[in-house]
């Protein structure tokens, strides 16, 4: 293996690899099991992504979420998403200023490093449009006037299944702006025995220390986004696309901001492997993680969406040295 290069001496690739390692293990001594999603979810924060946690109430999404933003460090904050939550709920508006004369911009709950939305599709498709501009671009506009969110910035949000009573599904361009999603599924009976007995899980909140400050993460997603990608891994990564596209059951493929975000979730997954370059195999990887959600097929949930990119990165040939 190589080690990856960097021009920022105070800030190693043994940094990264440290940095992912300990989020990794603060997240699991609360969460009980699912270790292959906590590292996407890590994955996802080493390349600077959203991240979208589906399944059935109960099973811990807003737990992970809240693990997670507690082994980050940086400022926290929590929407919980109802059916009558404003833009402005969430964004910030204008509000008039103490003396009457004139108005100021109130915060809203976004302006923090780390963001939980707790169950984003129990609101309407108005208030949902109104995270499209910072998932994108990392900042609000209010009457003509854009203010930046703190950077880095992180949205982890959560979502019951669509069939579920009091749920809107998420719009297309929604979707598309987080660049992975998980499904947690149930513990295993081994995992609901550590937390019913208080060894895991939510009693243990209160212990989680952060394991980096932002300066560190901000540096880590600067390493991270300077790995290699291979023009032959990127046209292995552009063929899954386009086999996403042409599905006969996916009535709308993967975008190019897919593309993007699926190379962004790899090349943290590279640089977790102590590697400087990207791949087959982590095009792959990523592409389970950051494709599905984006399909839009009919009648059909998160899982057969899966199933479908599993069936896509199978008809792919990898490229080989």
């Amino acid at each position: 293996m190589t080690a990856l290069l960097t021009a920022d001496p105070s800030f190693a690739p043994a940094d990264v690899q440290r940095l992912s390692a300990e989020l990794i293990s603060t997240v699991s001594t609360l969460f009980a099991g699912r270790h292959a999603q906590i590292e996407v979810a890590t994955a996802c924060v080493l390349a600077g992504g959203h991240l979208l946690v589906e399944d059935i109430p109960g099973v811990g999404k807003t737990l992970l979420a809240q693990a997670l933003a507690a082994g980050l460090g940086g400022s926290f904050a929590r929407v919980q998403g109802t059916a009558d939550l404003l833009p402005s709920d969430v964004v910030g508006s204008l509000t008039p200023n103490s003396d009457g004369l004139g108005l100021h911009f109130r915060h809203g709950p976004l302006f923090a490093n780390v963001v939980l939305f707790d169950e984003l599709n129990r609101v309407n498709t108005r208030t949902q449009s109104a995270l499209l501009e910072v998932l994108e671009e990392g900042r609000v506009t209010v009457d003509g006037v854009s203010y930046p969110v703190p950077s880095p910035f992180m949205l982890v949000a959560t979502q019951n299944p669509i069939h579920m009573a009091g749920t809107y599904p998420l719009a297309e361009g929604v979707s598309d702006r987080f660049m992975a999603s998980i499904s947690l599924g149930r513990a295993s009976a081994d995992e609901e025995v550590d937390v019913l007995t208080g060894r895991r899980g939510r009693t243990r909140l209160g212990e989680a220390t952060a394991i980096s400050h932002v300066g560190e993460v901000a540096a880590a997603r600067s390493l991270v986004s300077r790995a290699h990608l291979h023009d032959a891994v990127a046209r292995y990564a552009v063929d899954i696309l386009n086999a996403t596209r042409d599905h006969p059951r996916v009535q709308l493929g993967a975008s190019t901001r897919a593309g993007v975000g699926m190379v962004a979730l790899a090349k943290a997954f590279a640089v977790m492997s102590n590697r400087d370059y990207v791949a087959p195999h982590d095009i792959a990887r990523a592409a389970s993680a950051s494709l599905a959600h984006r399909l839009v097929i009919s009648g059909a949930d998160l899982h057969a969406a899966a199933e479908i990119v599993a069936e896509c990165v199978a008809a792919v040939p990898a490229p080989r040295r």
